[in-house]
């Protein structure tokens, strides 16, 4: 899971989307609006960060509104703790 978050994250315009939506719900189409690529593009992002467990989808009407799922990055962070942890007592 780490080695899939990783690469999730290692695609600078979704780690742009995480910030876009670390506080606050945006339709694909907000997201879209802050970038020069398609929508299909994206989606495609989208997919990436949801299949991930780094982005939650809720249905709002026809809508779908997206925000950041900071658990996703759990197993990440818990690497780099124990990592920093493991040096700092050597």
């Amino acid at each position: 899971m780490i080695n899939d978050v990783l690469r999730a994250i290692a695609e600078p315009r979704r780690r742009e989307i995480l910030r876009l939506i670390q506080f606050d719900e945006l339709a694909a189409g907000d997201i879209a609006a802050h970038f020069e690529i398609s929508r299909p593009a994206i989606s495609q992002h989208l997919k990436v960060l949801i299949d991930t467990n780094l982005v939650t989808v809720r249905r709002e009407g026809t809508r779908r509104l997206y925000r950041a799922n900071p658990s996703g990055l759990a197993d990440l962070r818990q690497f780099i703790e124990d990592f920093w942890q493991y040096h700092r007592q050597s």
